[in-house]
């Protein structure tokens, strides 16, 4: 094993709560020696972590479904890892684990923290790392469950999904054809989509930068919408709204195009075609599924491998250059999920 007392643990901190798009003055860039668990505690070293649009939100001040990373306080991400040390019967050295790791080069997790970090053991038998941090990690878990509980998709429907190339949308596109339906995407740019019309079976895409996602709506989905998973908010939302069923279901995961504003966030203007459609708008955190990731998990394995999903992740090499590399999520720059590695 490694003398623990020769390793350096490289941090990347908050240091200031941005204003519209984060900077790299908003981090500092901190190192500490390595320490040795406690009893109950687990000692990781981070091999790569999920970047997610997500983390614009929780270096927010303000109530939200999780309490702001605090200012000084290593920032939030979630990871895929090895274990190095363990005084916790639970993992052994070896180990490769998911869970909250931050964005450091090791994390120690004390026995009081291993349940709220959600550090869990992962087979690498059903999925790559990187797959751990898309499909079978919190991006598709957020897609199975937004789709699956929330949208409750039957054959034949139609679903919309924004974002189509990113994280979550590909899981949900991917998902929503395999129950049967009909999945029209939104993205940005023609390669992502042509990807994830013929790498991801979707039926059609529209791309919202060059296209006219109204024109598109109406020519893709002639019968309009009865199932739409919202990554974006803004314009598209209220666009979609305008072509949505009796009973439509509309999930809320993200609103990316709101993240950095520094006015307040657009609502839905067009939210009355709820009541004429007798629609509803539900929101979806997934850490309240935490519990049933278990199931989510081996069925979208057994997709994965029997191919009928696919994965795609975008890498960036290097924890220092997180601050730009985040800055990939907001602008469409990366394609497939995004993912830093760090070892």
């Amino acid at each position: 094993m490694t003398a623990l007392a020769t390793l350096t643990n490289h941090q990347i901190r908050l240091k200031a709560r941005p204003s519209g798009l984060p900077k790299r003055d908003d981090w500092s860039f901190t190192t500490e020696p390595v320490a040795e668990p406690g009893d109950g505690g687990v000692l990781v070293k981070t091999l790569a972590l999920s970047l997610d649009p997500a983390m614009r939100g929780w270096m927010n001040e303000g109530k939200s479904y999780i309490a702001p990373v605090g200012i000084g306080e290593v920032m939030r991400a979630g990871g895929i890892g090895e274990v190095i040390a363990s005084k916790n019967p639970a993992f052994a050295v070896g180990d490769a684990v998911s869970g909250s790791l931050g964005v450091q080069e090791y994390c120690l997790v004390p026995a009081a923290e291993v349940k709220r970090s959600g550090l869990f053991k992962i087979d690498l038998r059903l999925g790559t790392m990187r797959q751990w941090l898309n499909v079978l990690g919190m991006p598709g878990m957020t897609g199975y469950f937004g789709l699956m509980d929330v949208g409750q998709p039957q054959p034949g429907e139609t679903v919309v999904v924004s974002g189509a190339a990113g994280a979550v949308g590909q899981t949900v596109g991917q998902l929503a054809k395999i129950k049967g339906c009909r999945v029209v995407g939104i993205a940005g740019g023609p390669a992502k989509c042509a990807w994830v019309v013929k790498e991801l079976g979707f039926d059609a895409c529209i791309d919202y930068k060059s296209g006219d996602v109204k024109a598109g709506l109406k020519e893709h989905c002639p019968k309009g919408v009865d199932i739409y998973f919202d990554n974006v908010g803004g314009d598209i939302l209220d666009t979609v709204l305008t072509r949505i069923n009796r009973k439509a279901r509309i999930i809320i995961c993200g609103a990316i195009s709101q993240y950095n504003n520094t006015t307040p966030v657009k609502g839905p203007a067009n939210y009355l075609s709820l009541l004429v459609n007798r629609a509803r708008m539900e929101g979806i955190v997934v850490f309240d599924y935490t519990e049933r990731f278990p199931q989510a998990v081996a069925e979208l394995a057994g997709y994965l491998k029997d191919g009928r999903l696919k994965s795609k992740e975008d890498v960036v090499t290097g924890l220092n250059s997180f601050p730009e590399t985040l800055l990939k999520l907001f602008n469409g720059e990366n394609f497939g999920k995004l993912v830093l590695q760090v070892a």
